[in-house]
């Protein structure tokens, strides 16, 4: 049988425990504040992160791994596996994927792989989920890498954040930018469809309240009936992701759910949040 290692970065958003049970080795992305930098997940928790953010007015950026912090986690797995695969945040939105293709440069000999997601927060944390689940159950490399690759072509992310001018100071604002001039007072929904790696304008309500609301007829219209994969994702909004949570649970036929933090090196780009993202068998 086929030892197949599934490695991801810290934008995936997978819950620590998830991660941990299914052997999934996560990469951490930095968060630079100021002169000070933080490994995603490692040296600062989602929780400490909003507590400075709303009292901090430092620049904060982040970047992707360097190449240095992916060896370290490819030559560790190299003599225990016979393939990696790597299930990687949007080329769109990060240079993590030309981090780990430079490492494919430093050692040819290493079977590594790289799947761009062409996503980001949980829509890619369930591509890196189910390619885990098929390494587990002895699938090939190939197989992995094809259900790594299924999923991210299926997962849609919806989003309502406070306001979008975190994505804009980070860059990461993509089509949601013809929502910058508008001078009502909105809560708007962003989302990524599938395959699509950038962010889009979805929609413009004006309060917190009919923005979750859209959020769930939209995804009516895409799901149906049919049973849904689905991960709560939220930054200082952990009350709200909770009744959300429960709100998914009555209105839909819920495969799996998950309801997480979003870990600081997304929540840099996003500010508070609080997202769906899903997927159908």
């Amino acid at each position: 049988m086929e030892r197949v290692a599934v490695v991801t970065d810290s934008a995936a958003n997978l819950p620590p425990d998830v991660a941990e049970r299914h052997g999934i080795h996560v990469v951490p992305l930095t968060i630079v504040w100021g002169d000070e930098t933080f490994l995603d997940g490692v040296d600062m928790t989602p929780q400490e992160f909003y507590a400075r953010l709303g009292a901090d007015d430092l620049p904060v950026s982040t970047s992707a791994p360097t190449p240095e912090q992916v060896l370290k986690v490819i030559d560790g797995l190299s003599g225990e596996v016979d393939a990696i695969v790597a299930v990687l945040l949007a080329r769109e939105l990060s240079s993590c994927i030309e981090e780990f293709e430079a490492v494919q440069q430093l050692r040819p000999e290493v079977p590594l792989h790289i799947v761009d997601t062409r996503t980001a927060a949980m829509a890619q944390g369930y591509a890196v989920l189910e390619a885990a689940r098929a390494a587990a159950s002895g699938a090939t490399v190939e197989e992995v890498i094809a259900r790594a690759q299924q999923i991210a072509g299926r997962v849609h992310i919806l989003a309502t954040v406070e306001t979008l001018e975190y994505l804009r100071r980070g860059g990461r604002i993509g089509s949601a930018s013809a929502f910058l001039g508008s001078m009502l007072q909105i809560k708007p929904i962003v989302g990524i469809s599938p395959g699509h790696g950038s962010v889009e304008g979805v929609a413009r309500p004006r309060t917190w309240h009919a923005a979750v609301e859209r959020m769930l007829r939209l995804m009516t219209s895409e799901v149906g009936g049919r049973p849904v994969h689905v991960a709560v994702g939220h930054g200082a909004r952990e009350e709200e992701a909770l009744a959300l949570a429960e709100e998914l649970k009555r209105r839909f036929d819920v495969k799996e759910l998950y309801t997480t933090w979003f870990t600081p090196v997304m929540a840099a780009h996003t500010g508070p949040i609080l997202s769906v993202s899903f997927y159908t068998d």
